[in-house]
């Protein structure tokens, strides 16, 4: 992580804050603001409570996590969708051992940031954790991020959601009545990042996958409290077990829809030990923001371009815009009545997360929700082009079924009428220099 963090501040692209900044809600304030303005990352040198300092929103663009895997902005779908397919083009070891340059300190976990992002959350929250785990029968690892309350040196309690593979395992090795070790990883390579956060069958490891997307064995090092072998560049390591059968009250929390999620019973994370590289730098993702969101947002859309692509022809890409609530695909329309069909194809392929989607042709801009609703706006019927399904499921944790039905909107051009919509062009307008006609201020 720190390699491309150089990177990116050699290019001028890393904001830098020296002045002391409060873990409890300003560190959050100014992340906030920031990205609203900038979209950069940052790096807080100095933040009270802490020696380390604060690395954030390295992986909160499209371009940043595609120059990571060396794939354009727009490829995710085509590219990330087959994350595992084109790792195992490349063969070669997953790891190798770490050679020793690396010094490690132990610490505690009050001895980190602490950090309190919004003004209910019950506790600081560790949110870029990166879970490690092995599952319990098999020994394949698997990478995931579930955030986690501070209570003690000793407590961590995690919201693990529904379905997930961490949670699987967690649930497996309770049968057994057996403890289930992980290592959370804060700054470990960026992709391990991504991988965690990409569409991969229960059997994959991960770990391998990691290693080969980015072309090159990854250095790993033993733990010394439980029994797995983590990255060796990985900033931070918590190492732990999580404790059969027992569940502890956990939030409120300030999550990535907006809202605060309610105290719930969650699992416990018993700490076992923390070590830290003697430079550690501190990874922090503010919940709700596009380095948190966009990662879901790109796996969601890449499940539904692979599920899709696989019984409908014509689809070109699919994003989710402006929320991972939203997926709106673009199609080379093939036949009358073919955007319907996606829009069916879709809602079957993305159970959880296809609340609304939009479809529109190959010349809208599906990265631009201007794009889309002036698609919308121009190419749709209200009383034809919209299809309800009511009363059904999606988002897991909806108690009150606030995200039941399914919204699909048309917004594509009338299939025998295609010639009638060419949208209008103005030569020159996107490549004149306005410095010729204009004085600048």
């Amino acid at each position: 992580m720190r390699n491309y963090l150089q990177k990116l501040k050699a290019r001028g692209e890393l904001l830098e804050v020296h002045r002391e900044v409060n873990c409890k809600h300003e560190l959050a304030a100014v992340t906030d603001a920031a990205h609203r303005r900038w979209g950069k990352p940052i790096l807080f040198h100095n933040v009270t409570g802490s020696k380390l300092p604060v690395l954030t929103n390295i992986y909160g663009s499209r371009e940043r996590l595609a120059e990571i895997i060396g794939i354009g902005p727009d490829e995710f779908c085509k590219q990330w969708s087959n994350i595992a397919a084109i790792a195992e083009k490349r063969s070669m070891p997953a790891s190798v051992p770490a050679n020793g340059d690396i010094k490690y300190v132990e610490c505690k976990l009050s001895d980190l940031p602490l950090i309190t992002y919004s003004e209910r959350d019950a506790a600081p929250y560790f949110t870029s954790a990166m879970f490690l785990a092995k599952e319990p029968e098999t020994g394949v690892q698997n990478l995931s991020f579930h955030r986690s309350m501070y209570v003690s040196d000793t407590e961590l309690r995690c919201r693990l959601a529904p379905r997930h593979h961490l949670t699987l395992y967690h649930e497996k090795a309770e049968q057994k009545g057996e403890y289930l070790e992980a290592a959370m990883l804060i700054g470990p390579p960026p992709t391990s990042f991504l991988t965690a956060a990409a569409p991969l069958p229960y059997d994959s490891d991960e770990m391998e996958v990691a290693a080969k997307l980015q072309g090159a064995p990854i250095a790993m090092r033993p733990c010394k409290h439980i029994d797995l072998m983590v990255p060796a560049s990985t900033e931070i390591v918590i190492e732990g077990r999580f404790i059969p059968n027992e569940r502890r009250a956990e939030g409120p929390f300030g999550e990535f829809m907006g809202y605060y999620t309610p105290v719930g019973q969650n699992a416990v994370f018993e700490v076992l030990g923390v070590t830290c590289r003697e430079d550690a730098i501190f990874h922090s993702i503010l919940c709700g923001s596009s380095e948190e969101v966009l990662t879901l947002e790109l796996s969601v859309a890449a499940n539904i371009y692979q599920r899709i692509s696989a019984v409908l022809p014509g689809i070109v890409d699919v994003t989710c815009q402006p929320f991972v609530l939203h997926t709106v695909v673009k199609i080379r329309q093939q036949y009358e009545g073919h955007a319907r069909q996606v829009l069916l194809a879709v809602f079957g392929a993305e159970p959880t997360w296809a609340k609304v989607c939009t479809v529109v042709d190959e010349d809208v801009d599906i990265y631009s929700m201007d794009d889309v609703m002036w698609a919308v706006l121009t190419r749709s019927r209200p009383d034809k082009d919209t299809l309800i399904i009511p009363e059904t499921p999606s988002f897991y944790r909806d108690e009150h079924k606030e995200h039941w039905g399914r919204l699909g909107i048309d917004a594509t051009v009338p299939f025998a009428r295609r010639h009638e919509y060419e949208r209008k062009k103005i030569p020159g307008a996107n490549t004149v220099d306005l410095s010729a006609y204009f004085d600048s201020e």
